[in-house]
């Protein structure tokens, strides 16, 4: 109303103007109509939901100062069910169902073909009666029932899903990685009769495992895919029946149209709860990648997707590639002057894709993306707020970072729309109370805002199958989930993670590294005496702190034509690098599990220098802090 009466008042006053006594009338109507139209049509921040000096909110216990809960909620009553309606991952699908109906749901696409989609009552159809087939093979219909599902990220992934669920069943996911040992020990824990597989050789990997005796209950396996006579004939030999998936249901109307991508591994929960609780439960579609990594660009291009769950390697990755497309001194000069200027806006809460520097700078790097993104969500590691800060201006979308793990079903915390800060996680979801406790051991005390960080609330698990002493070590009796992850509260109410408290941590693509592990197999290296591997959320690969052993390295360089005192031989890591990349390759260590530069130091650790405790074990947070310097030169100049 304050507008139209301004420009009514402006347009009176012309035409008065325009009446009698003066010549530059239309200049004033030209004036009234701009500045009109510029109120109109002016960038306005996004309003955020909460005040965001106080994003968390303390919780009033009795000798528990550092309790926190969202500050969305009313009060101390932690949100069980979003929607009334929706209580179980069945219920959501069936409200998206509702919401869409025959609308396109699950996405695909072949090399150089556009997506095709199939529909929310074709998805339905498809898993009830594939969970009837698989009552039909001797599947119970209830959640004891623990069906596995071993495949790459494609639509009969959900619909296998879905179909357990549709007859409350529980899903349990197989991936590559997990490695023979692990994989047997979940088939036995789980007791688990049926995979279903969407190539042949995994099911040909589960087989081998059936011959030598090592997975009693497989009894049957369900590929995606057609099977060949062979594998059929092999499994009758060992007692499992091989299945196609047309077998237990009928084939499938596709139908075409775009939106959202599913790349992640559907193993992990967080790309599980991505697509049933964000999208299929909103009635949204999901397309699904070629299956190839190095294609995803190309999907993304044709999908042209409104929402990108990420993880922080592949943010860092198109950062890198912004960066070294800008070949010219001017043309960095102008990029950097343009994304100051976007995040200028940033700061003051606009988020937009539409201004000058959108169209004249970043246009073309939002259309390799597609052109349609609204917002993204990373998570799995913490992402630099370098790269986060400098993407939320290029890309001209919302951008939220969340915590989690799977046993509080993928988040806890998350950041608050209108926040466009870096270098927190944000606050706790209105489903979770979250609470950080004293690690003394490593000098974090809950009173200075700092500690372990715990979650409790509906979305906290109830434990491990089979296992009581893994699930009282996770959860206490009071309900807690003990994350072993350090936080620290800031000022604002949201959540920064600044530290870990097992030693296990995850590199920025998300893998999980048992350092101690990798450490006893580079011990086998002739001439390691002490090892230290380190990683780095915000690093894709490893380093380590090696001690040579002074009464075998001189000789054993020398054997490779290298000659030099003990601290003049420490200068070159290259030799000895080598020889335990070859080791660790011999044990089974995978790529990421590698370290890709090394520090020789011609000092032992020792309970005097403090870096063994007195039972000489590794004094982790000490040696990180002494050797800070070399590990930051070895980051800065490892090209991976």
């Amino acid at each position: 109303m304050d507008v139209i009466a301004f420009t009514l008042t402006l347009s009176l006053h012309c035409s008065l103007i325009h009446s009698g006594k003066y010549t530059h009338s239309l200049s004033l109507r030209a004036l009234a109509s701009i500045t009109a139209y510029w109120l109109v049509t002016r960038p306005r921040p996004m309003r955020p939901p909460c005040d965001l000096n106080a994003q968390s909110i303390p919780v009033q216990v009795r000798g528990e100062p550092n309790w926190r809960r969202s500050a969305l909620l009313k009060d101390d009553v932690l949100l069980e069910f979003y929607y009334d309606d929706t209580r179980t991952v069945y219920d959501m699908f069936q409200r998206g169902l509702k919401v869409a109906g025959d609308g396109p749901c699950l996405g695909f696409r072949k090399p150089g073909e556009p997506y095709q989609w199939i529909s929310y009552t074709e998805v339905a159809e498809q898993a009830q009666v594939l969970g009837s087939g698989l009552l039909g093979k001797g599947c119970q219909s209830n959640p004891e029932q623990l069906v596995g599902i071993f495949a790459q990220n494609r639509p009969e992934w959900i619909i296998s899903e879905l179909a357990c669920y549709t007859f409350s069943m529980a899903v349990v996911p197989l991936y590559d990685t997990l490695g023979e040992e692990a994989m047997v020990h979940i088939l036995n824990m789980a007791e688990i009769s049926l995979v279903i597989c969407d190539k042949e050789e995994k099911a040909e990997s589960l087989l081998g495992n059936k011959e030598k005796g090592v997975t009693p209950t497989l009894s049957c396996l369900v590929l995606f895919n057609a099977c060949s006579d062979a594998i059929v004939e092999r499994g009758k030999n060992c007692g499992v029946e091989i299945l196609e998936l047309t077998q237990l249901m009928g084939s499938f109307v596709i139908q075409q149209e775009d939106v959202s991508i599913s790349y992640l591994p559907l193993a992990h929960m967080f790309e599980r709860m991505i697509q049933v609780v964000s999208m299929l439960c909103h009635g949204a579609r999901v397309g699904f990648y070629q299956g190839d990594i190095s294609l995803l660009m190309d999907d993304i291009k044709t999908l042209k997707p409104t929402f990108f769950p990420v993880v922080p390697r592949l943010l860092n990755r198109i950062y890198d590639k912004i960066l070294g497309s800008m070949t010219s001194p001017l043309r960095r000069a102008v990029l950097h002057y343009a994304v100051r200027r976007k995040q200028a806006e940033l700061s003051s809460g606009v988020v937009r894709n539409n201004s000058l520097w959108d169209r004249l700078v970043f246009n073309r790097i939002q259309a390799n993306l597609g052109g349609n993104l609204r917002f993204i969500l990373t998570a799995s590691a913490p992402i630099s707020p370098t790269v986060l800060s400098f993407l939320r201006a290029t890309l001209g979308c919302m951008i939220f970072e969340g915590y989690g793990q799977t046993e509080c079903t993928a988040g806890c915390t998350f950041s608050m729309p209108g926040d466009w800060s870096a270098g927190h996680v944000g606050a706790p979801l209105p489903c979770a109370m979250v609470k950080l406790i004293d690690i003394p051991d490593m000098n974090y005390y809950a009173k200075n805002g700092e500690g372990e960080i715990c979650i409790r609330g509906h979305s906290v698990f109830r434990g491990y199958l089979k296992d009581e002493e893994k699930t009282t070590e996770a959860l206490d009796s009071y309900g807690w989930l003990h994350s072993g992850d350090v936080g620290q509260w800031l000022p604002n109410g949201t959540l920064r993670i600044i530290d870990r408290k097992k030693h296990i941590f995850k590199l920025s693509q998300g893998e999980y590294i048992a350092p101690e592990k990798i450490e006893n197999f580079y011990m086998r290296c002739v001439p390691v005496l002490q090892v230290f591997v380190h990683g780095d959320s915000l690093q894709s690969h490893l380093i380590g702190i090696v001690v040579p052993d002074p009464e075998v390295f001189i000789d054993w360089v020398k054997e490779r034509g290298i000659v030099g005192s003990y601290e003049e031989l420490c200068q070159n890591p290259k030799e000895v690098l080598e020889d335990m990349t070859a080791v660790g390759k011999e044990a089974g260590l995978k790529s990421f599990e590698q370290v890709k530069d090394l520090h020789l130091h011609p000092e032992m650790f020792s309970v005097s220098n403090g870096l063994l405790t007195p039972t000489l074990k590794t004094r982790r947070v000490d040696i990180l802090r002494v050797f800070q310097e070399q590990i930051t030169n070895m980051y800065s100049t490892t090209a991976i």
